[in-house]
């Protein structure tokens, strides 16, 4: 009997200890993001970013995740120092202009892993003209073609407009950004050679690659200006490329009922339901997808510095449903704009 009691026991303990063993030995992943300008909640790139963090925390629940908010960019350095310090498994720099210090410090920390949105994730010397740069086993750059879909919003836009005149405006005159407006005017181009119509693009020069631009992504006020001084010159459509301050283009139309506003990195209408009346679409940037899948790999062991890259074909980046406004897009154009989509994905019509 005491035999049989003792070797009950010993079950029971291995049974315990079998149990917690997933528990006792798995590897937490600390997931951090340091962001950029704008804060956690500007309804865009941000937001978006620590949408995906959370989202991998949910689905994987070895994985913690943290972020810093950045007031200048004088504090990206100092942020990602910071999130090393406080032994971050994977850090995602968010932003363009955050390269530089994701580069030094994922050079400077080997056995850390890193991401970088909307970089390549590489060294270009000094000056940043060396070119290729020198890549990292410890940095991923995830990178979008929002080209491809900015294409469709133009072509749209050019549709719907009843003054003949769209325009579009940046926060920076950065690649992340001017990419989007790039995109936006070709496909206003496409549109009016499809049709023989003379759409006109305020706001941004294809043979120039300039344009409009706030000058950074917190000035709320120039970016209402602007939003005004399109409608003043008869722009029913107005496309800002400028993160959260599209809802100070968004509050103006709603006022002025002048104009509708597509939105940008995130569907307006889920991010910021307040604006909706005046949200024709949204052309959408997967950084949540992106950052979700690169802090599930570091939790699963599959970090890979390979480059992501969103584009129309992978998902990456798309057009939003036209919710409220779907009775200002006749069917012919829905249709239109939807094949336009699909020949971009087989390579049949260029969004460069």
């Amino acid at each position: 009997m005491k035999k049989t009691t003792t070797f009950v026991a010993l079950l029971a303990v291995a049974a315990l200890s079998f149990s917690a063993t997933p528990a006792a030995n798995a590897a937490t992943t600390k997931a951090c993001l340091a962001l950029d300008t704008g804060g956690v909640d500007d309804k865009s790139f941000n937001a978006s970013a620590w949408a995906g963090a959370n989202a991998a925390a949910k689905a994987n629940s070895s994985v913690t995740v943290k972020y810093l908010s950045a007031s200048s960019d004088a504090d990206y350095a100092p942020n990602i120092k910071k999130l090393i310090d406080e032994k971050c498994t994977i850090i995602v720099g968010v932003g363009f202009l955050i390269n530089g210090a994701i580069v030094a410090a994922a050079k400077a920390n080997p056995n850390v892993n890193f991401a970088i949105v909307d970089q390549d994730g590489e060294d270009h010397g000094p000056d940043g003209s060396v070119y290729p740069g020198t890549k990292f086993k410890n940095l991923k750059p995830l990178q979008f073609d929002t080209n491809e879909s900015s294409f469709q919003a133009g072509y749209v836009a050019a549709g719907v407009s009843k003054t003949g005149k769209v325009a579009t405006y940046g926060g920076l005159n950065i690649p992340p950004v001017t990419i989007f407006m790039d995109g936006f005017a070709k496909g206003v181009a496409h549109y009016n050679k499809v049709k023989g119509k003379k759409v006109e693009v305020l706001g941004w020069d294809i043979a120039k690659k300039d344009g409009t631009f706030v000058g950074g992504f917190s000035d709320s006020a120039k970016a209402l200006q602007i939003s005004k001084n399109f409608e003043q010159q008869g722009v029913d459509v107005i496309f800002p490329v400028a993160g959260g301050l599209g809802g100070a283009t968004a509050g103006n139309s709603l006022t002025s009922k002048k104009s509708v506003v597509i939105w940008v990195d995130t569907d307006g209408v889920k991010a910021a339901p307040q604006y909706r009346k005046v949200l024709l679409t949204s052309v959408v940037k997967g950084v949540d997808t992106s950052v979700k899948g690169v802090i599930l790999d570091q939790a699963t062991g599959k970090f890979s510095s390979t480059g992501y890259f969103g584009n129309l074909k992978n998902k990456g980046t798309y057009l939003a449903p036209y919710h409220d406004l779907i009775r200002r897009v006749p069917t012919a154009l829905r249709t239109e704009v939807t094949k336009l989509g699909n020949d971009i994905r087989k390579g049949k019509v260029s969004a460069k």
